[in-house]
């Protein structure tokens, strides 16, 4: 009969349809769970630290294998060779650069940066215009001068023919855990 249908059976109709297409959505659409870091990805360095260690005029540094705490990261690698433009505080200082960007597992950024270029504007370059401070460090026989800024604090590192800096947004110890955990080598 026609005419005769009740709200209540096109509540049931609507159920049944809802049913479905939940169990579609469950059973049956591929969800991606990849996602939870907001779209940022990790990166294997190996190689490009391979060839940055063979191309660049100074022992390049990256934690030594499992040297740092679990949660971290790599997220970026770039090596700029002298006068190839761009990279962070690369060419853009005149020198050759070396990137290697972490988040640690507070989600906070850690970075290793190297030059060989003009010291005072690769550190400003890559620190984001951090200031020096009167606090050294010794950390493996090294000292590095502690740097703060509104943006990025860091550990600086000058020796004969190569500046190292930690920078980020992360804590202090774990800018000290990075620079710890750094292995410079040739080749």
């Amino acid at each position: 009969m026609r005419g005769k249908e009740t709200v209540r059976d096109m509540l049931l109709s609507l159920a049944a349809i809802g049913a479905v297409a939940a169990g579609i959505y469950v059973f049956q659409i591929p969800h991606d769970d990849s996602d939870k870091d907001g779209g940022v990805r990790t990166v294997d360095y190996r190689v490009e630290l391979q060839t940055a260690r063979r191309a660049a005029p100074y022992p390049v540094a990256a934690p030594g294998s499992g040297s740092l705490p679990k949660g971290w990261r790599a997220t970026s690698v770039t090596y700029t060779p002298a006068g190839g433009g761009g990279g962070a505080g690369g060419g853009a200082t005149g020198g050759a650069a070396w990137h290697l960007g972490f988040l640690d597992a507070e989600r906070e950024y850690v970075a290793v940066e190297q030059s060989d270029a003009k010291p005072v504007a690769f550190i400003e370059d890559v620190t984001q215009r951090a200031r020096a401070t009167k606090d050294v460090q010794r950390i493996d026989g090294k000292e590095w001068v502690r740097y703060e800024g509104e943006k990025y604090d860091a550990l600086v590192c000058r020796e004969r023919g190569v500046t190292t800096v930690v920078t980020g947004t992360a804590s202090r110890a774990h800018l000290t855990k990075m620079a710890a955990a750094l292995e410079a080598r040739k080749g």
